[in-house]
């Protein structure tokens, strides 16, 4: 039996071969924009987006090709997330993912770009009839991320962020900017799937509550992490938050009922998934991982 943590391992391998296909380098001036974009792309992270993408892709027997570029496409617009929430007019971070954010390896011009051009990219990859042979698949593929993504899921939800520490937030608040700035985006990785399989609509929606309540424990251990996490494991600027009086789980709940909640989110999360089979062992495996994980 495949282990998680092997799973995790061939989903990285995999997605970064799919990725270096499909930023090639350019000769010419647009060479620094593509080679930024790849320095923002390739050989890091988790990973955990493109994971849930090809595995609730297998519960419905999807192409593996199929699966694959979809998860690179989702990939694709975290990266562009990651590289723009780390410039000085957001979060004004030095460090990602152990190393020299985008902006400060080249410049903040071109990492503004070098966004740009991920996000664009990724709408490129969906659209593609490599990604499914039926055009409505593919148009319901893009709408949905585009809605993730957009004002009414990621990006509204670092406005949300920006905004935060000059509201009144309580837990519900930040429930729901969490809900938008992050659980947008796992919910559609997660439904991505069943909408390449044409799933029954009872099973999306079984997966997009597993989804809702693993990104909710995501979030919840990050908030956990960047309290009691070791900077060089977790490969990013801690405590942050804490130094810019923004509410938190931990702030608002205390750190032993954010791990309870925590706890109680992942059990709920596997609960979702009652209505398949064994091969959905993996997402039940990676619900258990998202709140016991140390990065």
């Amino acid at each position: 039996m495949t282990t998680l943590k092997a799973a995790l391992e061939v989903t990285a391998r995999d997605l970064n071969d799919e990725l270096a296909r499909l930023l090639p380098v350019s000769e010419g001036p647009e060479g620094r924009l593509q080679e930024a974009m790849r320095y923002a792309t390739l050989d890091g992270g988790k990973r955990l987006r493109p994971f849930f993408v090809l595995q609730t892709a297998r519960l419905f027997n999807v192409a593996e090709q199929a699966a694959l570029r979809t998860a690179a496409a989702i990939e694709l617009v975290h990266c562009y997330s990651l590289v723009h929430d780390d410039l000085p007019a957001m979060d004004d971070d030095d460090l990602r993912r152990g190393r020299p954010t985008c902006h400060k390896a080249f410049d903040e011009a071109t990492a503004i770009l070098a966004g740009d051009a991920l996000l664009t990219k990724a709408f490129e990859v969906l659209a593609g009839p490599a990604t499914h042979s039926d055009p409505q698949v593919r148009s319901d593929l893009v709408v949905e991320l585009a809605q993730a993504s957009g004002d009414h899921g990621m990006v509204g939800g670092q406005m949300f962020d920006l905004m935060a520490e000059s509201l009144e937030m309580d837990v519900a608040a930040v429930t729901r900017l969490q809900g938008l700035k992050t659980g947008q985006l796992i919910r559609f990785s997660c439904e991505a799937g069943a909408i390449l399989g044409k799933a029954p609509w009872q099973q999306r929606q079984a997966l997009r509550a597993y989804a809702h309540d693993v990104g909710l424990a995501f979030q919840i251990t990050d908030d956990i992490l960047d309290v009691e996490g070791d900077p060089g494991q977790v490969g990013k600027g801690l405590r942050k938050d804490a130094e810019a009086g923004k509410a938190t789980f931990v702030s608002l709940l205390g750190l032993d009922r954010a791990r309870h909640q925590a706890e109680m989110l992942s059990d709920q999360a596997i609960n979702h998934l009652a209505c398949f089979d064994a091969k959905a062992d993996l997402l039940r495996e990676a619900a258990r991982f998202v709140v016991e994980r140390s990065l």
